[in-house]
């Protein structure tokens, strides 16, 4: 195919991923990828005709939307968050099994969409948009469940920015303990970000840093997961040929462990941790392009159909994550 067809679709996804980027620097609660996937969605309904840009947003969707992935690797050092995130791992695995057995639990009961629940039960549990950028591809899901559980994810994220620090205050958490909770019941970074630093401007203290590190260290929940989906997915698909663990793994899953373990093996060799930090903005803006072309392909129809019974699931998940993170600390006698 010609790189010509792919051109215009891929240039309307930059132009508006340039707009949303810079509106999610504006809007930090909402986030880049959210505003991006709404424009898109929103420029999807005006045009009509559309097969000029076909190709290249279809590129877009699927394919940069796993090279952003790859190079989300380069922002995970896995000493530094092990070594700093430990005494959450705890808290940080009961909170993504109480998520992700709440979603599939919510799913066998009602019947519901199984992408849905999927993306949303990942999403709550791990890392928001990010993790749904990884799982989408591994389930082959579909841009209106992606647009969806993306939507869905953002709700929540709303209300705990502007509710969590009140509500912890009125807890009575310590800073280390709302630290923890905001890292571990928050569900995109950006939010968790905005959450810790609404703590700190309401009691004049310094969590931010705290409160990352619990997220990233919950991000890495990121590689067994999508691991486990794709053995899943691939036993699905095969069940009349004989199972292959090498051809279950995507190799964009493979590359985000590479990535991984460079940023990890050469910032302990004394790299400074700067050096990748081109790389991960360029992660966050083709997950940004990747939305746009996600919300450019969804029917509208059909993402507002599809809403309640996702807001359920992820309304769930979000109550259940919080009670088991505020449960843990206090089993750990850190509130």
């Amino acid at each position: 195919m010609k790189i010509k067809s792919f051109l215009p679709g891929i240039s309307i996804a930059i132009l508006i991923s340039l707009v949303a980027w810079y509106l999610g620097i504006l809007f930090p609660i909402i986030g880049g990828p959210v505003i991006g996937l709404f424009i898109g969605l929103l420029f999807g309904s005006l045009i009509t005709d559309s097969e000029k840009l076909k190709t290249g947003i279809q590129f877009t969707s699927k394919k940069v939307l796993q090279y952003a992935v790859i190079l989300l690797g380069f922002g995970l050092n896995l000493s530094q968050v092990f070594q700093v995130g430990l005494t959450s791992l705890p808290i940080i695995l009961v909170t993504i099994a109480t998520a992700l057995s709440t979603a599939y639990i919510i799913h066998r009961l009602f019947k519901l969409d199984s992408e849905i629940t999927t993306l949303v039960g990942v999403g709550s549990s791990i890392c928001g948009g990010s993790a749904i950028a990884a799982t989408a591809p591994v389930i082959k899901a579909k841009d209106e469940s992606i647009a969806t559980a993306i939507s869905v994810i953002f709700f929540f994220n709303i209300l705990a920015a502007l509710f969590f620090p009140h509500l912890g205050s009125w807890l009575g958490l310590s800073n280390e303990g709302f630290a923890i909770f905001a890292g571990t019941a928050v569900n995109d970074t950006s939010s968790v970000t905005a959450t810790a630093s609404s703590w700190d401007s309401l009691h004049g203290t310094s969590i931010l840093e705290q409160a990352t590190i619990v997220k990233l260290t919950r991000t890495l929940a990121i590689i067994p997961i999508t691991l486990g989906l794709s053995i899943w997915q691939s036993k699905k698909e095969d069940r009349k040929e004989s199972f292959s663990l090498i051809k279950a793994v995507p190799n964009f899953i493979l590359w985000f462990l590479v990535a991984s373990l460079i940023t990890t093996v050469t910032t302990s060799l004394g790299t400074s941790a700067t050096v990748f930090a081109p790389l991960k903005n360029l992660s966050k803006f083709m997950i940004i392009m990747a939305m746009t072309a996600i919300g450019y392909q969804t029917n509208l129809k059909k993402l507002i159909t599809k809403g309640g019974s996702a807001l359920l699931v992820g309304g769930l998940c979000w109550v259940l994550i919080s009670l088991a993170s505020l449960l843990m600390q206090k089993v750990l006698g850190l509130w």
